[in-house]
């Protein structure tokens, strides 16, 4: 899993779209435990999506936060999914709730961008694309949870929209580890899957490569 030898990534052209980070999805007391909070502990996702999320953010890349919510009695909701009808039948993810709300390690910050999805893809009945392509972006990098599920979905979405996209191996997981690499496996047909060590590198390289600013505008230094 590697950028080498791949057309580099313009932090300026890129987003990072982070997946249901919430505590009702990724916490030890969430609805979704059982499901998935074992697989977020073993394959340390947090921490790993902290880091991600920081210094990326910090490279210039457009940090786009989508999470699963609904309003009471939910209304939005179509249960024909299986992981979608269990949300009305545990109660969960309610808009405004402490349990639909992103998890305070990687909270999103005043420029970040939130939006809420009602169905599995983050594309799919969102302000997604139309946020992407206002600012400019043509390379769509996705982490979260679940790997086979809304990170799967997304990425299919955004590549058939003809965006560049990247998944963060490391930065995914889902109910197990066989399940998150049959996963990844797929996705490698229609994505790069990369880790975060790789991502982060190149986003120092291409940074590095910038002339600096005043240079930029045709400034000299005395």
């Amino acid at each position: 899993m590697s950028i080498a030898g791949q057309q580099e990534i313009k932090p300026g052209r890129t987003a990072l779209v982070a997946i249901d980070f919430q505590h009702d999805v990724v916490g030890a007391g969430g609805a979704f435990a059982d499901w998935f909070h074992a697989e977020v502990e073993r394959a340390n996702l947090i921490p790993t999506a902290t880091r991600l999320l920081g210094e990326a953010r910090a490279a210039g890349v457009k940090i786009v936060y989508s999470r699963g919510a609904f309003q009471p009695g939910y209304p939005e909701l179509v249960p024909n999914i299986p992981v979608l009808s269990q949300v009305a039948q545990y109660g969960c993810l309610v808009d405004g709730t402490a349990g639909a709300a992103i998890i305070d390690e990687v909270a999103p910050h005043r420029d970040d961008v939130v939006l809420t999805h009602h169905r599995v893809s983050c594309f799919h009945g969102t302000e997604l694309d139309v946020v992407l392509r206002g600012a400019s972006i043509d390379t769509v990098v996705v982490a979260g949870v679940a790997t086979n599920l809304a990170v799967e979905s997304t990425a299919r979405a955004g590549a058939d929209l003809g965006y560049r996209t990247v998944v963060v191996a490391d930065a995914c997981s889902t109910t197990s580890e066989t399940a998150h690499n049959a996963s990844l496996a797929s996705m490698a047909m229609l994505a790069e899957i990369v880790t975060t060590d790789d991502l982060l590198a190149t986003l120092d390289r291409h940074t590095l490569k910038q002339p600096p600013l005043i240079a930029q505008r045709g400034q000299t230094c005395e």
